[in-house]
């Protein structure tokens, strides 16, 4: 188990991997190019009357995106989170926080650790989503995490879960063993939605039908084809990639979005994973995603003010207005009608 203050110097090193380190997949890809979304040249929308607006785990949204979980725990996460939750706020979308392990020790570590997490103040009406992982998972993990949750004011809580992350990195969580029925114990308790989520290796159809029955509100496939979290804790370890078939491994992200679709046909479903441009987005609404998720790209923008986040994105969310209007779709309820070809 980390110390708190070696956790904070681990999350430093992953920011810097995540900046300048080779950690994108090198062999695998989304999988969204094997699809296209079909241009409708008689298209009889008004791309100014494009309405993107929905809703997750009961908040409103003015577009399907979320901000995917990045970081906190040191000073320079707390400048992360705050531009990325003031970004958020403006353009109307959600956000999930990095990992709140480093809160679930009430001392002065962890006290301090926490105002890296607390973003409320600058974002009152946004999706706010905590996150902890799933070999954190205790019986006795409950009142500590509702404490947590409740001092960020989240809406939800996003559990991830990422064995292949944890096998590669040093003194990682390796024992998943009855986790899946303590998973179901949380979800039961806890009084927020509970999001399941990897890290970007993939949930598929393996994974799913284990979800089958449980408590759980929604998923994000988290695939493969963006940043492989085995090659960003093999450069934090070794100073290289030493395993790169290993850093290589996991589903990617269209294939596992179809996948989890076909196995929870009504679970409320996030793309992520390699999600690049509104296109991409598109593609994966058509698909049957929710909502869509980014991270990594949002990184050295976030380092640099909230409005260089809101420019990165707002020209994403600007894009993807574009793909309805072109294929025909005035919202997202068509987009999910039209689909790909592919």
């Amino acid at each position: 188990m980390s110390s708190p203050g070696g956790m904070a110097t681990r999350k430093l090193r992953h920011i810097d991997a995540c900046l300048t380190g080779p950690v994108e997949y090198v062999g695998v890809t989304t999988g969204f190019e094997r699809f296209e979304l079909p241009y409708n040249a008689l298209t009889q929308t008004s791309l100014s009357a494009v309405d993107l607006s929905t809703s997750f785990l009961g908040v409103p949204l003015r577009a399907p995106v979320l901000i995917g979980a990045m970081t906190g725990g040191a000073e320079l996460a707390r400048t992360i989170n705050r531009n990325l939750a003031d970004a958020a706020q403006k353009l109307g979308i959600g956000m999930m926080l990095g990992s709140q392990r480093i809160m679930l020790d009430d001392d002065a570590a962890g006290n301090a650790a926490a105002a890296s997490f607390e973003v409320r103040d600058l974002a009152p009406d946004m999706l706010l989503i905590g996150n902890i992982g799933l070999a954190q998972v205790s019986d006795n993990l409950a009142p500590r995490l509702t404490a947590a949750l409740e001092r960020v004011g989240a809406n939800a809580v996003a559990v991830h879960v990422n064995p292949l992350q944890e096998a590669m990195q040093n003194n990682g969580d390796t024992d998943f063993t009855g986790s899946l029925e303590r998973l179901a114990r949380l979800a039961a308790e806890l009084d927020y939605p509970v999001m399941v989520k990897e890290v970007g290796h993939g949930i598929g159809a393996a994974a799913a039908q284990r979800l089958r029955g449980m408590p759980v509100a929604a998923v994000d496939v988290a695939g493969a084809g963006g940043t492989s979290w085995a090659r960003v804790e093999q450069v934090v370890r070794y100073g290289e990639v030493r395993f790169p078939a290993v850093a290589d491994w996991g589903i990617p992200t269209a294939q596992a979005l179809m996948e989890v679709r076909r196995e929870l046909p009504e679970m409320p479903l996030v793309a992520s994973g390699g999600v690049r441009s509104g296109m991409d987005a598109a593609k994966a609404l058509a698909l049957g995603a929710d909502l869509v998720a980014m991270a990594r790209p949002l990184l050295a923008p976030a380092i640099e003010s909230s409005e260089a986040v809101v420019d990165m994105l707002g020209g994403f969310i600007e894009e993807l207005k574009v793909c309805l209007y072109g294929c025909g779709a005035a919202d997202l309820a068509e987009l999910h009608r039209v689909g790909v070809t592919g």
